[in-house]
């Protein structure tokens, strides 16, 4: 018997709250001439980072850090060099300590790859898991995925 197939749309970066621009990188060709595989988590942690990290975001509070837990990539067409890149990324879960991502990489108007994340608050000095505070989801919530209903897990 045969597994039904996955429904699975091409994603369009309107959809993604969060965005920035980035290049293409001569370095990041392999011998193929293409964008190398393990670039695009590079790319993906570039908008993860941006969003999570800068303080006018407010979305890591002081004593506490974010750890990616899991990166499932998605590989829809070649990039090459000269290049540049547009980052998508919009909240589609939220969990007691986690937030899910989902992150798109387009160029020239294609989806180039696509991405579901996962990133895990902790306590910097204990390094364990710890509950989403409520100014941390209250800070997520203009970037909810369009289209997504988010609810904080109880």
């Amino acid at each position: 018997m045969n597994a039904p197939s996955r429904l699975d749309t091409t994603p369009r970066l309107e959809d993604y709250p969060y965005r920035l621009s980035d290049n293409v990188r001569f370095g990041d060709l392999d011998p193929n001439q293409h964008v190398n595989n393990a670039v695009y988590a590079t790319y993906f942690e570039t908008g993860r980072v941006t969003l999570m990290k800068l303080p006018e975001y407010g979305l890591t509070p002081p004593g506490l850090a974010w750890i990616m837990v899991r990166l499932d990539i998605h590989f829809r067409a070649e990039l090459h060099w000269p290049n540049t890149i547009e980052l998508g990324l919009g909240v589609v879960k939220l969990g007691r300590t986690s937030v899910t991502f989902e992150q798109v990489v387009f160029s020239q108007g294609k989806c180039i790859a696509s991405a579901n994340s996962v990133g895990v608050m902790i306590d910097e000095a204990s390094r364990r898991p710890t509950p989403l505070t409520a100014e941390v989801i209250a800070k997520l919530r203009p970037w909810h995925k369009r289209g997504i209903e988010v609810a904080p897990r109880a």
